[in-house]
């Protein structure tokens, strides 16, 4: 899933393009199914040969797991869950096995543990985590490296591979992991590629793996180099794997939307099927695949959608929402040549995960079950039964409308937290007192509005759940401090992770006016001028009418370590900085139970928050 939608970091991706790829999003028939290939580019003789399958190759598929390992959540505990998930895994791999010249292979396409409660219980549970155990026994063939990898830092990657078995390959065709030392080791013994040969039925599937260009500011890969031009990473292992006489060449990407991997597409030469990742978009036919109670008004297009490569044969993309709600399967036939001639779409779509409940459902495969889903339950209702507050108000986390759109009390609160946390801990740390303190939208996790009553250390967790720890950047200048607003609010209308909730301050922006553009190195490229009017709480004016008031004071910021090192593209830049050793989940822990004493009232934080962010137009 997205922390923030950042687009245009595919090389050489234009509009045009984009179009192009969109234009072509339509599913044929089995017999209008025209011959691709992933070896030469000659078209097809249209004779009985060339159109005859010799090889069926089922893929089974997920994305966006985000360690949702119990089930699909409170309303929907019939559905979802690893553990059933990897019983339905089980069952497609032997009816693809029992067909003629059948053969079958896992992937993943990234995302495949996020932070929040259940990761955290993994964390204190040490190697192998639970995630590792539940994914290392479905036995995937490779697995994407996606965005959320990376927001633990390289070293906890590291040790979610470390708990899978030694054939588990993790691969991405554009990251260079020789920067950190515990990465470059599993490469060096080959967990980490960046492409894999998988032999099935007798045939040789070369599988790439692809990560999103925006890594570095969404997430903490420290000295892991992403390669930008992500097509060029692409063809240049699918030539690769060519020279190598593979049957078939499967991609599986995580490059935040399946509308990027349709921008992709005609820039590629040798792939067959496109596996994306990180949009937890829904491809299905509402019609005919049985899905989800209420999923039926969330169907992004058909499965598979179909786009044409730069030598102009089509390959499906296909992808699936996320958190083990849904098992991707597409069966695809290849001819002798190496070359899809046939989509089984009798035999393609998603196929929801459900319990026994139901007609369509499965038994929980029984050492997942044993060793993950029931320990981890155990960890969580601990969690739930430690009260932290009651609140007296309902308090609004939701993404739209939201922290990634609007100011909200529980926004207020946590930027509030933040504040009370610097001001505490600056003198022990050396660092001068804050003024103001800001949050993004994106490291605010729950997405619902949590209701009027007891508050326990699960909601706090689920709320704040990364490792991100309080930090004081020192002496920001006012014309930086309106460069950081701009960001704030730059894409705002994309539902972006960079929104701000905020504390110490207030702030009036016009939506209408031109956001701001960062390049790589946060400097700015075109200047924003939504941000019209900046006060500190004490009434010092920071900005009026959208221009730097002359002998506005500089500010020192409490924020968290992500934002002060450039995430969500926030140009803090080289401003001195200084972590204060708690994270922002303590911090609002100690909040709510010390400085609130325990309870979280409607005059503090009134439904609808209380004006420190205005939005004109």
């Amino acid at each position: 899933m997205r922390v923030s939608s950042i687009r245009s970091h595919l090389a050489l991706v234009t509009v045009a393009t984009m179009l192009a790829a969109l234009a072509v999003v339509v599913a044929p028939s089995e017999s209008s199914a025209q011959p691709q290939s992933s070896r030469s580019t000659a078209p097809a003789k249209p004779n009985a040969r060339a159109k005859k399958v010799v090889f069926w190759l089922t893929i089974g598929h997920n994305n966006d797991g985000e360690s949702q390992l119990i089930d699909a959540g409170s309303g929907q505990e019939d559905f979802g869950g690893v553990a059933r998930f990897a019983t339905l895994v089980k069952n497609v791999e032997e009816e693809a096995l029992a067909r003629k010249n059948g053969a079958f292979v896992m992937l993943s396409s990234g995302d495949n543990f996020l932070a929040g409660p259940e990761f955290n219980a993994s964390l204190e549970k040490g190697v192998p985590f639970y995630d590792s155990i539940a994914l290392n026994r479905i036995g995937y063939d490779a697995v994407a490296i996606g965005n959320h990898e990376f927001d633990f830092g390289p070293d906890v990657l590291a040790r979610f591979i470390r708990g899978f078995d030694a054939d588990v390959p993790f691969i991405s065709a554009n990251l260079d992991v020789s920067g950190e030392r515990k990465l470059a080791r599993l490469q060096r013994k080959g967990r980490i590629a960046k492409r894999v040969i998988v032999r099935e039925a007798g045939q040789r599937i070369g599988i790439i793996g692809a990560t999103t260009p925006a890594l570095p500011t969404i997430s903490s890969p420290r000295d892991v180099e992403v390669r930008e031009n992500v097509a060029k990473a692409i063809n240049k292992q699918a030539a690769r794997l060519g020279n190598r006489g593979v049957t078939a060449i499967v991609l599986i990407s995580h490059l935040q939307s399946i509308e990027e991997d349709l921008a992709l597409a005609p820039m590629l030469a040798g792939v067959d099927v496109m596996i994306a990742g990180g949009g937890d978009e829904l491809l299905a036919d509402p019609d005919d695949d049985l899905l989800i109670p209420g999923d039926e008004e969330n169907v992004f297009g058909s499965y598979p959608l179909f786009a044409k490569d730069e030598t102009g044969r089509r390959i499906p993309i296909v992808t699936t929402s996320g958190s083990y709600r849904y098992l991707g399967r597409i069966t695809v036939g290849f001819n002798a040549a190496g070359k899809v001639v046939k989509i089984d779409h009798g035999d393609s779509g998603p196929l929801r995960v459900t319990s026994t409940a139901n007609p369509d459902g499965v038994k929980p495969a029984g050492f997942i079950q044993k060793n993950v889903v029931v320990p981890l339950q155990e960890a969580l209702d601990e969690a739930a039964a430690t009260i932290v507050a009651t609140s007296e108000v309902e308090l609004n986390g939701q993404r739209d409308p939201g922290v990634r759109t609007e100011e909200t009390n529980e926004g207020n609160l946590i930027a509030d937290a933040l504040f009370d946390a610097a001001e505490d801990l600056a003198a022990p740390f050396g660092a001068p007192a804050p003024d103001i303190a800001l949050q993004n939208g994106g490291g605010i996790r729950n997405d619902s509005v949590v209701p009027a009553g007891d508050i326990s250390e699960l909601d706090v967790n689920s709320w704040v759940p990364f490792p991100n720890f309080v930090t004081i950047v020192q002496n920001v200048g006012p014309a930086q401090l309106k460069q950081i607003l701009e960001n704030a609010v730059s894409r705002v209308e994309f539902v972006d992770g960079r929104f701000a909730q905020i504390s110490g301050f207030t702030f009036v922006y016009d939506a209408n006016g031109t956001p701001q553009v960062l390049d790589e190195d946060g400097s700015v490229t075109t200047p924003g001028t939504r941000v019209v009017e900046v006060t500190l709480d004490d009434g010092t004016p920071i900005v009026e009418g959208g221009e730097v008031v002359d002998g506005a004071p500089s500010v020192n910021v409490a924020t968290i370590d992500f934002l002060a090192r450039g995430g969500d593209q926030y140009p803090f830049r080289d401003r001195p900085f200084t972590t204060l050793g708690v994270t922002y989940f303590q911090a609002v822990v100690n909040f709510l139970t010390e400085d609130l004493a325990g309870e979280i009232t409607a005059a503090d934080y009134p439904v609808g928050g209380e004006g420190r962010i205005t939005r004109m137009n």
